[in-house]
C-alpha cells in the first residue's frame, strides 16, 4: 500500500506543476487556446489508460450519448474555468475555490440523483461555503474573473462526477476520459480561432508541460489505485495546496494572508469530511481530485476492478 500512497502523492505533484505551467504563461495566450492545446497533449495518456480489452473505437462508444456529450461540455467548462483561475489568482486561492467541488457534488447528487444526505454532510457543505466567503471577502476586496473561473472549474468537475455516477460502471474509462479531452479540443478549438495567437517556443514548452504533466498525473493515479484503497489514494489530493503555497511563495511572489488561510482550512475540512462520509456510506465514486485536465473521473472502472 505504501507504494500506492507514494505514487498518489507523485500524481498530485504532477498535477500541481501542470497548473503552475498556466501561471508561467501569465495570461499571454487566450484561455480557450491554452485549454485546447493542453487537452490535445492530454490525448497522449490514452494508450496508457486503454486496457487490453478496449479497442480504439471504444474511445467514442458510450451507453448514453447525451450524458457523454454533457460530460464533454462540463469538462470544457471546468478546464476553461481552471485555466482562467490559475491565470488571474494565486495558486493557493485558485485551489481553495476549486476544492469546493465536493460540496457541489453533494448538491447536484441530491437534486439530480435523488441521493439522500444527512445533516452532517449538509453541515460540511455549509462550512465549505463559509470558507469561500472568508476567502473572497465580498465587499472588502475586488473580485476578478479568476474567482468566477475557479468556481466554474469546481462546478464543471462536480457535474462530471455526477454524470459518471449516473452512467454507472458499464461505461469504459477510456470513453469517459476521451469525452473530457474531446470537449475542450473541439469547443475551445472553435472559440480560439478568431483570436488565435501563434505560441512562441517558450509558450509551447509551458503548454506541453501543462497538458503532458496532467496526463502523467492521471496515469499515475490509476497506477496508485491498483496498489492502495480509494480512501487512501484520494486524500493526497490536498497536498496540491502545499505545492500551491510553496510555488506561490518561492516562485510567483504570492502570499497567503490570515483570512485566506482560515478560508482554505474551512474548505479543506469540508471536502475531507464529505469524502470520508461518502466512503463510510459506500457511495461509488472516483476520488474527487482537482485537476485542470483529466478532472475527477478517469478512474471509474478501476473502482469495479480493484478499488478506485
Amino acid at each position: 500500500m505504501l507504494y500506492g500512497i507514494i505514487i498518489a502523492f507523485t500524481s498530485f505533484a504532477a498535477y500541481a506543476v501542470s497548473d503552475a505551467c498556466i501561471k508561467f504563461l501569465d495570461g499571454t495566450l487566450p484561455a480557450y487556446e491554452v485549454a485546447c492545446i493542453g487537452a490535445f497533449f492530454g490525448l497522449f495518456a490514452i494508450p496508457f489508460i486503454k486496457t487490453s480489452n478496449d479497442d480504439w473505437m471504444d474511445m467514442f462508444r458510450t451507453t448514453n450519448r447525451k450524458l457523454w456529450l454533457l460530460r464533454a461540455v462540463s469538462a470544457t467548462v471546468g478546464v476553461v474555468g481552471s485555466v482562467t483561475a490559475f491565470t488571474f489568482l494565486s495558486m493557493a486561492e485558485a485551489f481553495a475555490l476549486i476544492f469546493l467541488m465536493p460540496a457541489f457534488v453533494t448538491i447536484l447528487s441530491a437534486v439530480f440523483l435523488k441521493e439522500k444526505s444527512g445533516w452532517k454532510r449538509w453541515t460540511a457543505v455549509l462550512i465549505g461555503f463559509v470558507g469561500v466567503l472568508v476567502v473572497l471577502r465580498p465587499g472588502f476586496r475586488e473580485l476578478s474573473i479568476g474567482h468566477f473561473g475557479a468556481l466554474f472549474a469546481g462546478l464543471g468537475g462536480a457535474i462530471g462526477i455526477v454524470i459518471m455516477r449516473r452512467m454507472g460502471s458499464n461505461e469504459k474509462r477510456v470513453s469517459l476520459y476521451n469525452a473530457s479531452m474531446i470537449g475542450p479540443i473541439l469547443i475551445c478549438g472553435l472559440l480560439m480561432i478568431p483570436g488565435f495567437q501563434a505560441p512562441t517556443a517558450l509558450q509551447w514548452l509551458y503548454l506541453a508541460g501543462y497538458g503532458l504533466l496532467a496526463a502523467l498525473g492521471g496515469v499515475l493515479l490509476i497506477i496508485a489505485a491498483q496498489h492502495a484503497p480509494a480512501s487512501v489514494v484520494a486524500l493526497p489530493q490536498y497536498s496540491q495546496m502545499i505545492w500551491a503555497i510553496l510555488f506561490g511563495y518561492f516562485i510567483f511572489n504570492d502570499h497567503v494572508d490570515t483570512p485566506m488561510l482560515i478560508g482554505i482550512v474551512l474548505i479543506v475540512i469540508s471536502g475531507l469530511f464529505t469524502f470520508l462520509r461518502e466512503q463510510q456510506r459506500g457511495i461509488d465514486k472516483p476520488p474527487t481530485m482537482v485537476t485542470t485536465m483529466a478532472e475527477p473521473s478517469i478512474m471509474d472502472d478501476t473502482q469495479e476492478n480493484h478499488i478506485s
